[in-house]
Protein backbone atom coordinates (compact mmCIF):
# COMPACT_ATOMS: atom_id res chain seq x y z
CA UNK A 1 0.00 0.00 0.00
CA UNK A 2 0.98 3.83 -0.69
CA UNK A 3 1.74 6.75 1.90
CA UNK A 4 -0.12 9.28 0.43
CA UNK A 5 -1.31 13.01 1.03
CA UNK A 6 -4.90 13.57 1.77
CA UNK A 7 -6.06 16.50 -1.01
CA UNK A 8 -8.27 19.32 0.89
CA UNK A 9 -11.95 19.60 0.30
CA UNK A 10 -11.25 22.58 -1.40
CA UNK A 11 -8.97 20.80 -4.55
CA UNK A 12 -11.44 17.92 -4.27
CA UNK A 13 -14.76 19.86 -5.39
CA UNK A 14 -12.20 21.11 -8.09
CA UNK A 15 -11.30 18.05 -9.40
CA UNK A 16 -14.77 16.59 -9.05
CA UNK A 17 -15.96 19.04 -11.59
CA UNK A 18 -13.06 18.42 -13.78
CA UNK A 19 -13.46 14.94 -14.00
CA UNK A 20 -16.81 15.38 -15.20
CA UNK A 21 -15.71 17.32 -18.08
CA UNK A 22 -13.10 14.26 -18.66
CA UNK A 23 -16.29 11.51 -19.31
CA UNK A 24 -16.76 13.36 -22.28
CA UNK A 25 -13.77 15.44 -22.72
CA UNK A 26 -11.75 12.02 -23.46
CA UNK A 27 -13.19 10.74 -25.96
CA UNK A 28 -12.92 14.19 -27.54
CA UNK A 29 -9.68 13.43 -27.40
CA UNK A 30 -8.92 9.88 -28.37
CA UNK A 31 -10.74 10.86 -31.89
CA UNK A 32 -9.01 13.96 -32.30
CA UNK A 33 -5.11 12.40 -31.53
CA UNK A 34 -4.26 10.08 -33.40
CA UNK A 35 -1.55 7.49 -34.73
CA UNK A 36 1.06 6.43 -32.20
CA UNK A 37 1.66 3.25 -30.95
CA UNK A 38 5.03 1.59 -31.03
CA UNK A 39 6.18 0.64 -33.95
CA UNK A 40 9.99 0.37 -34.66
CA UNK A 41 10.48 0.67 -31.43
CA UNK A 42 13.88 -1.42 -30.14
CA UNK A 43 14.30 -0.42 -26.76
CA UNK A 44 12.85 -1.51 -23.64
CA UNK A 45 10.40 0.34 -21.72
CA UNK A 46 11.48 1.49 -17.99
CA UNK A 47 11.41 -0.23 -15.24
CA UNK A 48 9.11 -3.44 -17.49
CA UNK A 49 12.44 -5.73 -17.47
CA UNK A 50 13.75 -6.76 -13.77
CA UNK A 51 17.06 -4.68 -13.50
CA UNK A 52 18.77 -8.05 -13.28
CA UNK A 53 17.80 -8.84 -16.49
CA UNK A 54 17.93 -6.13 -18.81
CA UNK A 55 21.08 -5.99 -20.10
CA UNK A 56 20.55 -9.73 -21.16
CA UNK A 57 16.90 -9.09 -22.63
CA UNK A 58 18.86 -5.92 -24.42
CA UNK A 59 21.40 -7.67 -25.80
CA UNK A 60 20.37 -10.94 -26.80
CA UNK A 61 17.22 -9.21 -27.96
CA UNK A 62 18.66 -8.87 -31.16
CA UNK A 63 20.13 -11.66 -31.93
CA UNK A 64 18.52 -12.26 -35.27
CA UNK A 65 15.61 -9.66 -37.42
CA UNK A 66 12.56 -11.94 -36.33
CA UNK A 67 13.54 -10.95 -32.59
CA UNK A 68 13.63 -7.58 -30.82
CA UNK A 69 14.51 -7.02 -26.81
CA UNK A 70 10.63 -6.04 -26.50
CA UNK A 71 9.40 -9.54 -27.97
CA UNK A 72 12.21 -11.62 -26.21
CA UNK A 73 10.60 -9.82 -22.69
CA UNK A 74 7.16 -10.74 -23.65
CA UNK A 75 8.10 -14.45 -23.92
CA UNK A 76 9.78 -14.44 -20.80
CA UNK A 77 7.35 -12.83 -18.27
CA UNK A 78 4.64 -14.79 -20.52
CA UNK A 79 6.57 -18.43 -19.62
CA UNK A 80 7.63 -17.84 -16.11
CA UNK A 81 6.41 -13.78 -14.72
CA UNK A 82 10.48 -13.73 -14.64
CA UNK A 83 11.07 -16.47 -11.98
CA UNK A 84 14.30 -18.32 -12.57
CA UNK A 85 13.19 -21.05 -10.52
CA UNK A 86 9.66 -21.55 -12.03
CA UNK A 87 8.60 -25.06 -13.18
CA UNK A 88 5.81 -26.44 -14.67
CA UNK A 89 3.48 -29.67 -14.47
CA UNK A 90 5.03 -30.75 -17.62
CA UNK A 91 8.49 -30.19 -16.60
CA UNK A 92 9.26 -26.88 -18.49
CA UNK A 93 11.99 -25.35 -16.40
CA UNK A 94 13.49 -21.87 -15.60
CA UNK A 95 13.11 -18.57 -16.47
CA UNK A 96 12.60 -19.60 -20.44
CA UNK A 97 10.28 -22.63 -19.46
CA UNK A 98 12.28 -25.26 -21.45
CA UNK A 99 11.53 -28.71 -21.46
CA UNK A 100 14.57 -31.18 -21.02
CA UNK A 101 14.30 -32.31 -24.41
CA UNK A 102 14.67 -29.05 -26.07
CA UNK A 103 17.34 -28.10 -23.51
CA UNK A 104 19.50 -30.28 -24.19
CA UNK A 105 19.51 -29.84 -28.15
CA UNK A 106 19.46 -26.01 -28.23
CA UNK A 107 20.59 -24.74 -24.24
CA UNK A 108 23.93 -22.53 -24.93
CA UNK A 109 26.31 -21.63 -22.48
CA UNK A 110 25.20 -17.84 -22.43
CA UNK A 111 28.11 -16.39 -19.76
CA UNK A 112 30.87 -19.01 -20.91
CA UNK A 113 31.50 -20.56 -17.71
CA UNK A 114 31.33 -24.24 -19.32
CA UNK A 115 28.08 -25.14 -18.52
CA UNK A 116 24.87 -24.79 -19.65
CA UNK A 117 22.48 -24.29 -16.40
CA UNK A 118 18.35 -24.13 -17.29
CA UNK A 119 18.39 -22.40 -14.15
CA UNK A 120 20.39 -19.84 -14.57
CA UNK A 121 19.19 -17.11 -16.59
CA UNK A 122 22.98 -16.12 -17.94
CA UNK A 123 22.13 -19.05 -19.38
CA UNK A 124 18.33 -19.31 -20.14
CA UNK A 125 17.91 -16.08 -21.63
CA UNK A 126 20.54 -16.13 -24.30
CA UNK A 127 19.18 -19.73 -25.02
CA UNK A 128 15.67 -18.80 -25.75
CA UNK A 129 17.04 -15.99 -28.17
CA UNK A 130 19.30 -18.28 -29.68
CA UNK A 131 16.09 -20.95 -29.99
CA UNK A 132 13.97 -18.15 -31.28
CA UNK A 133 16.31 -17.16 -33.86
CA UNK A 134 16.93 -20.97 -34.82
CA UNK A 135 13.62 -21.69 -35.42
CA UNK A 136 13.10 -18.45 -37.58
CA UNK A 137 15.77 -19.78 -39.85
CA UNK A 138 13.72 -22.46 -40.36
CA UNK A 139 10.49 -21.12 -41.80
CA UNK A 140 12.47 -18.48 -43.46
CA UNK A 141 10.94 -19.19 -46.58
CA UNK A 142 7.41 -19.05 -45.48
CA UNK A 143 5.17 -16.27 -46.62
CA UNK A 144 4.14 -13.78 -44.02
CA UNK A 145 5.44 -12.39 -40.86
CA UNK A 146 8.54 -13.30 -39.86
CA UNK A 147 8.24 -13.04 -36.53
CA UNK A 148 4.73 -14.53 -36.43
CA UNK A 149 5.98 -17.21 -38.41
CA UNK A 150 9.04 -17.80 -35.59
CA UNK A 151 6.34 -17.88 -32.90
CA UNK A 152 3.91 -19.96 -34.42
CA UNK A 153 6.90 -22.42 -35.16
CA UNK A 154 8.16 -21.80 -31.46
CA UNK A 155 4.52 -23.09 -30.22
CA UNK A 156 3.33 -25.91 -32.91
CA UNK A 157 6.46 -26.59 -34.91
CA UNK A 158 8.45 -25.68 -37.55
CA UNK A 159 7.00 -28.12 -39.75
CA UNK A 160 3.63 -26.71 -39.37
CA UNK A 161 4.54 -23.72 -40.38
CA UNK A 162 5.82 -24.98 -43.27
CA UNK A 163 2.87 -27.10 -44.04
CA UNK A 164 0.71 -24.09 -43.88
CA UNK A 165 2.78 -21.71 -46.01
CA UNK A 166 2.46 -19.27 -42.25
CA UNK A 167 0.72 -19.97 -39.05
CA UNK A 168 -1.33 -23.10 -38.80
CA UNK A 169 -5.45 -22.90 -38.11
CA UNK A 170 -4.60 -24.17 -34.48
CA UNK A 171 -6.34 -21.81 -31.98
CA UNK A 172 -3.89 -22.50 -29.21
CA UNK A 173 -1.55 -21.46 -31.52
CA UNK A 174 -2.72 -18.67 -33.11
CA UNK A 175 -3.69 -17.57 -29.38
CA UNK A 176 -0.04 -17.52 -28.45
CA UNK A 177 1.19 -15.48 -31.37
CA UNK A 178 -1.58 -12.60 -31.18
CA UNK A 179 -0.45 -13.21 -26.93
CA UNK A 180 3.12 -12.45 -27.52
CA UNK A 181 2.77 -9.80 -29.80
CA UNK A 182 0.47 -7.70 -27.51
CA UNK A 183 2.26 -8.17 -24.77
CA UNK A 184 5.69 -6.66 -26.99
CA UNK A 185 4.12 -3.54 -27.48
CA UNK A 186 4.10 -3.46 -23.25
CA UNK A 187 7.63 -4.14 -22.97
CA UNK A 188 8.64 -1.28 -25.78
CA UNK A 189 9.68 1.52 -25.20
CA UNK A 190 7.14 3.96 -27.20
CA UNK A 191 8.62 5.63 -30.45
CA UNK A 192 5.66 7.82 -31.18
CA UNK A 193 3.44 9.40 -28.85
CA UNK A 194 0.73 6.64 -27.52
CA UNK A 195 -2.33 6.01 -29.04
CA UNK A 196 -5.55 7.46 -26.88
CA UNK A 197 -7.93 5.35 -25.21
CA UNK A 198 -11.59 4.84 -25.65
CA UNK A 199 -12.65 3.12 -23.33
CA UNK A 200 -11.05 5.59 -20.51
CA UNK A 201 -13.90 7.68 -19.72
CA UNK A 202 -16.13 4.96 -18.62
CA UNK A 203 -13.59 3.71 -16.38
CA UNK A 204 -12.87 7.19 -14.96
CA UNK A 205 -17.01 7.84 -14.93
CA UNK A 206 -16.88 4.64 -12.50
CA UNK A 207 -14.09 4.85 -9.97
CA UNK A 208 -15.34 8.20 -9.63
CA UNK A 209 -18.59 6.97 -8.38
CA UNK A 210 -16.74 5.13 -5.62
CA UNK A 211 -14.75 7.82 -3.82
CA UNK A 212 -15.41 7.98 -0.40
CA UNK A 213 -15.65 4.40 0.14
CA UNK A 214 -12.69 2.88 2.97
CA UNK A 215 -10.34 1.56 1.68
CA UNK A 216 -10.31 -2.68 2.16
CA UNK A 217 -7.40 -4.63 1.62
CA UNK A 218 -8.51 -7.19 -1.35
CA UNK A 219 -11.82 -5.36 -1.89
CA UNK A 220 -12.85 -6.07 -5.08
CA UNK A 221 -16.66 -3.82 -4.88
CA UNK A 222 -18.34 -7.11 -4.00
CA UNK A 223 -21.41 -7.26 -1.39
CA UNK A 224 -19.56 -9.65 0.58
CA UNK A 225 -16.55 -6.73 0.78
CA UNK A 226 -19.31 -4.01 1.30
CA UNK A 227 -18.34 -2.62 -2.15
CA UNK A 228 -14.94 -1.48 -1.35
CA UNK A 229 -12.06 -1.93 -3.05
CA UNK A 230 -8.19 -2.29 -2.43
CA UNK A 231 -5.91 -0.07 -5.20
CA UNK A 232 -5.81 -2.71 -8.21
CA UNK A 233 -9.16 -4.02 -7.17
CA UNK A 234 -10.67 -0.48 -8.28
CA UNK A 235 -8.51 -0.36 -11.51
CA UNK A 236 -9.76 -3.81 -12.25
CA UNK A 237 -13.41 -2.75 -11.40
CA UNK A 238 -13.17 0.33 -13.32
CA UNK A 239 -12.27 -1.26 -16.63
CA UNK A 240 -14.28 -4.24 -15.88
CA UNK A 241 -17.16 -1.39 -16.68
CA UNK A 242 -16.04 -1.04 -20.15
CA UNK A 243 -15.14 -4.46 -21.36
CA UNK A 244 -11.80 -4.89 -19.69
CA UNK A 245 -10.66 -7.90 -18.20
CA UNK A 246 -7.91 -6.82 -15.89
CA UNK A 247 -5.57 -9.10 -13.91
CA UNK A 248 -6.03 -8.40 -10.45
CA UNK A 249 -2.70 -7.87 -9.50
CA UNK A 250 -0.82 -4.34 -9.92
CA UNK A 251 2.56 -5.31 -10.85
CA UNK A 252 0.78 -7.23 -14.20
CA UNK A 253 -1.52 -4.81 -14.73
CA UNK A 254 1.51 -2.33 -16.04
CA UNK A 255 1.40 -4.75 -18.82
CA UNK A 256 -1.98 -4.08 -19.67
CA UNK A 257 -0.75 -1.56 -22.74
CA UNK A 258 2.19 1.14 -23.51
CA UNK A 259 3.41 3.35 -21.56
CA UNK A 260 2.76 6.82 -22.07
CA UNK A 261 5.39 9.34 -20.59
CA UNK A 262 4.67 11.87 -17.53
CA UNK A 263 4.25 14.10 -20.08
CA UNK A 264 1.89 12.29 -22.23
CA UNK A 265 -0.34 10.90 -19.52
CA UNK A 266 -4.45 11.21 -20.57
CA UNK A 267 -7.29 10.38 -18.25
CA UNK A 268 -7.68 6.90 -17.73
CA UNK A 269 -4.12 5.97 -17.85
CA UNK A 270 -3.27 3.53 -15.33
CA UNK A 271 -0.06 4.75 -12.54
CA UNK A 272 2.05 3.00 -10.74
CA UNK A 273 4.03 3.52 -7.41
CA UNK A 274 7.23 1.20 -6.04
CA UNK A 275 9.89 1.53 -3.81
CA UNK A 276 12.15 -0.37 -6.86
CA UNK A 277 12.18 2.24 -9.65
CA UNK A 278 14.05 -0.19 -11.82
CA UNK A 279 11.60 -3.10 -11.90
CA UNK A 280 7.57 -3.55 -12.72
CA UNK A 281 7.46 -6.68 -10.67
CA UNK A 282 7.91 -4.76 -7.38
CA UNK A 283 4.93 -2.30 -7.95
CA UNK A 284 2.89 -1.92 -4.54
CA UNK A 285 0.20 0.84 -5.94
CA UNK A 286 -1.83 2.00 -8.78
CA UNK A 287 -4.05 4.59 -9.49
CA UNK A 288 -6.19 5.86 -12.08
CA UNK A 289 -5.07 9.21 -13.85
CA UNK A 290 -7.69 11.94 -13.95
CA UNK A 291 -5.31 15.00 -15.29
CA UNK A 292 -3.98 17.99 -13.88
CA UNK A 293 -1.69 15.96 -11.82
CA UNK A 294 -3.88 13.97 -10.00
CA UNK A 295 -5.48 9.95 -9.48
CA UNK A 296 -7.98 8.70 -8.07
CA UNK A 297 -7.11 5.94 -6.21
CA UNK A 298 -7.94 3.49 -2.69
CA UNK A 299 -4.77 4.13 -0.38
CA UNK A 300 -4.34 2.11 2.57
CA UNK A 301 -6.26 0.79 5.41
CA UNK A 302 -7.90 3.75 7.63
CA UNK A 303 -8.02 5.89 4.03
CA UNK A 304 -10.96 6.70 1.32
CA UNK A 305 -10.92 6.28 -2.16
CA UNK A 306 -9.63 9.87 -2.78
CA UNK A 307 -7.56 12.16 -5.02
CA UNK A 308 -3.86 12.27 -4.65
CA UNK A 309 -0.88 13.69 -6.78
CA UNK A 310 1.21 11.32 -8.75
CA UNK A 311 4.53 13.48 -8.48
CA UNK A 312 5.80 12.30 -5.94
CA UNK A 313 9.23 10.06 -5.11
CA UNK A 314 7.58 6.53 -5.60
CA UNK A 315 6.26 7.75 -8.73
CA UNK A 316 7.21 4.73 -10.84
CA UNK A 317 5.28 5.38 -14.37
CA UNK A 318 2.34 4.66 -16.59
CA UNK A 319 0.11 2.77 -18.70
CA UNK A 320 -2.62 3.00 -21.08
CA UNK A 321 -4.63 0.24 -21.28
CA UNK A 322 -5.65 -2.00 -24.00
CA UNK A 323 -8.10 -4.62 -24.79
CA UNK A 324 -5.34 -6.47 -26.35
CA UNK A 325 -2.99 -5.67 -23.71
CA UNK A 326 -5.05 -6.91 -21.02
CA UNK A 327 -6.36 -9.77 -22.99
CA UNK A 328 -2.71 -11.43 -23.36
CA UNK A 329 -1.87 -11.04 -19.21
CA UNK A 330 -1.29 -14.12 -17.31
CA UNK A 331 -3.40 -13.96 -14.11
CA UNK A 332 -1.32 -14.78 -10.87
CA UNK A 333 -3.53 -13.90 -8.04
CA UNK A 334 -4.22 -11.47 -5.87
CA UNK A 335 -2.60 -8.16 -4.63
CA UNK A 336 -3.92 -4.63 -2.92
Amino acid sequence: MRKTWLVGGVVVGACLSFVALLVVGTYVVAAQLGGGGVRGAVGLAKGAVPAAYQPLVQQWGNLCPAVNPALLAAQLYQESGWNPRAQSHAQAQGIAQFIPGTWAAHGVDGDKDGDRDVWDPNDAIPSAASYDCSLAQYVKDVPGDPTDNMLAAYNAGAYAVIKYGGVPPYKETQNYVRVIRSLEKSFARPVAPVEPSRQAAGAIYFAQKQLGKPYLWGGEGTAADGGRFDCSGLTQAAYATVGIDLPRVANDQYNAGPHPSREELLPGDLVFFSDDLTDSRAIRHVGMYVGGGYMINAPYTGAVIRFDKIDTPDYFGATRVTSDGAQALPRRGTDA
